[in-house]
């Protein structure tokens, strides 16, 4: 009788992990190949992938949490589809294990860098949508990302926009945004606050008039919050 071997062993664990088992084992080797180790590696699966996971992702949110507007679920998303979020899941399927890997990428850890995790996973979506159907790739996302989106603060859906954007910038280690009272006319119910909201290092000022300051300042948080997802989502298209 045959031992199979480590890397055969890594293998058929990572596919158990994932619920689904490959009818063509070369695809999963391509999704688990980096450009280090051969020129037939996982790029090209890993950006096919990305869009599969964003739809999957974002369907799944919109189902759980129907009274949200798009402007609080897209932080959600991007919260739950980000290299770190992805590179944990690798860690959880032990992925690591089963990469094809160069040498000197080998040996500089290559096996438990974040970037190198998360395309990997995102290469196996959609070598699963190939070697089967897009709805059993997505089901393999349902499956990965249930437990995570069902963990997700249950007060999400209480924050709001200054919070969301204070959160955002945190999770990118940069500053807070600044706020400031440009213009203020009237007095009591017919005062008027023109008010901007600055990102700093980001170049980004946005700007709206409200009845209240604080209004006019959750106004320009949400504005911010949408054009750092217009960032990442343009960031994302260009990899």
């Amino acid at each position: 009788m045959t031992t199979a071997s480590p890397r055969q062993q890594h293998l058929a664990h990572l596919q158990k992990q994932l619920g689904y088992t490959f009818k063509n084992p070369a695809l999963l080797q391509q999704a688990l190949t980096h450009r280090s180790y051969h020129a037939q590696n996982n790029e090209r699966l890993e950006f096919i992938g990305d869009s599969i996971l964003d739809y999957a992702i974002a369907k799944m949110l919109y189902h759980a949490f129907p009274k949200l507007p798009e402007g609080r679920l897209s932080p959600l998303r991007a919260q739950l589809v980000k290299e770190a979020t992805l590179a944990e899941i690798a860690r959880e399927l032990h992925i690591g294990n089963a990469l094809y890997l160069g040498t000197g990428e080998l040996k500089s850890g290559g096996n438990d860098r974040p970037s190198i995790l998360a395309d990997a996973v995102e290469a196996l979506l959609a070598a699963i949508s190939f070697d089967a159907d897009f709805a059993t790739a997505e089901a393999t996302v349902q499956r990965l990302f249930a437990p995570r989106i069902q963990q997700l603060n249950t007060h999400t859906q209480a924050k709001d926009p200054k919070t969301q954007l204070q959160e955002m910038l945190q999770a990118q280690h940069l500053p807070l945004p600044k706020y400031r009272i440009e213009k203020q006319t009237g007095e009591g119910n017919t005062a008027l606050f023109d008010v901007s909201c600055d990102l700093g290092q980001l170049g980004k000022i946005t700007y709206a008039q409200a009845h209240s300051r604080r209004a006019a300042e959750q106004d320009c948080a949400q504005q911010a919050i949408a054009w750092l997802n217009q960032q990442t989502s343009s960031r994302k298209s260009k990899k």
